[in-house]
């Protein structure tokens, strides 16, 4: 099998980590590591199977020999310098959101529609990753029966914006709890013991822009131009993990419960968390860390005679970012390496 050369933009983000981790953890058949940022960390190092390799400024020329490039720097970055990569021969798969609606450009969660990736002419977009947690609830019921509509409501954790925004939650708790002053930077409010609506510009329609993303990455990755998607997303005081509560309306009839269940239970990268007897259902103190996304809540609705209700909680930097990324690379592997068998 070819050995690839492999390029991670952003490398010292806490999603640039989590490619480093992945790369060194997983059998990926990697010949080299090119690490690329900004050219305030240019000359930092980071440790990699024992080895102390330098971080690199990124620029135009970067991409010389690299087969894929995995891009988590920011949208801007992403328009200033994807097409570069591709230009010297690499697979950009970006996780930004610069390109998930771009024509041609495949939106790709491996679990739900692999094929998509193998479609791409060069980048391949990460979804945002309350719509990527979301569709590892939706998908396997949208299996068992064409989903009509869809109402979601997020509880985002401060991993979702970063180190910073995680160093401040943690700074402000103290703060709090020792009766001083809270200060703000990363957030436009305290997020301390406290919840907000996601720190996102708001459009016409009263929708933010995670709102909006969640409703157009959806309909794109499900190929259901059609379904119907109302989304409210809110920050809530937990270090890592997103959760979601989900409601859904099917358009033909309505699976059972135990149908439901046993769908989400055989979906790849789903964990089912239901037990009703002792109230143990998804957390994201649970899901924090874990490559699985967890399911469950999983209920009739009671005041639609064809919908269900249910909550899920996965790792936003994990399955909801790094994760997703990598399995996207995995998915190319026979194309890139010339191994048909590979996985």
């Amino acid at each position: 099998m070819k050995q690839l050369s492999v390029a991670i933009v952003g490398a010292t983000g806490a999603v640039g980590a989590e490619f480093l981790r992945l790369l060194s953890e997983r059998d990926f058949p990697l010949a080299s590591l090119k690490l690329l940022a900004s050219a305030r960390s240019a000359g930092k190092t980071i440790m990699f199977k024992g080895e102390s390799l330098p971080v690199e400024e990124l620029t135009a020329d970067s991409f010389r020999g690299v087969d894929v490039a995995f891009f988590s720097a920011g949208g801007a970055q992403s328009k200033a310098f994807a097409h570069h990569a591709v230009e010297a021969g690499a697979v950009v798969i970006d996780n930004s959101s610069a390109f998930r609606m771009t024509e041609g450009v495949p939106l790709v969660v491996p679990e739900v529609n692999p094929e998509d990736a193998l479609a791409h002419r060069g980048i391949i977009a990460n979804p945002n990753c309350s719509t990527i947690i979301l569709l590892m609830a939706l998908a396997p019921l949208h299996r068992l029966s064409p989903v009509r509509r869809v109402v979601v409501s997020t509880y985002q954790a401060a991993s979702g914006a970063g180190a910073a925004a995680m160093d401040e939650l943690t700074e402000q708790s103290r703060a709090f709890l020792a009766g001083e002053p809270v200060t703000k930077a990363v957030f436009p409010h305290q997020i301390a013991f406290n919840l907000f609506s996601h720190n996102t510009p708001i459009d016409a329609s009263g929708y933010n822009e995670e709102e909006l993303k969640m409703v157009k990455e959806t309909r794109k990755i499900l190929h259901a131009p059609d379904l119907l998607i109302s989304a409210t997303c809110v920050r809530v005081p937990i270090l890592r993990a997103h959760s979601e509560s989900v409601n859904i309306e099917f358009a033909g009839k309505r699976p059972t419960v135990d149908a439901a269940r046993a769908a989400i239970a055989a979906f790849p990268g789903v964990q089912l968390a239901d037990d009703r007897e002792t109230n143990t259902f998804p957390m994201p103190l649970v899901a924090s860390g874990q490559d699985d996304c967890f399911v469950g809540r999983i209920r009739e609705d009671l005041s639609h005679p064809n919908a269900l209700d249910l909550f899920v909680a996965g790792d936003q930097i994990l399955k909801g970012a790094a994760l997703n990324g990598y399995q996207i690379a995995e998915l190319l592997l026979p194309t890139l390496t010339g191994n048909k068998t590979a996985s």
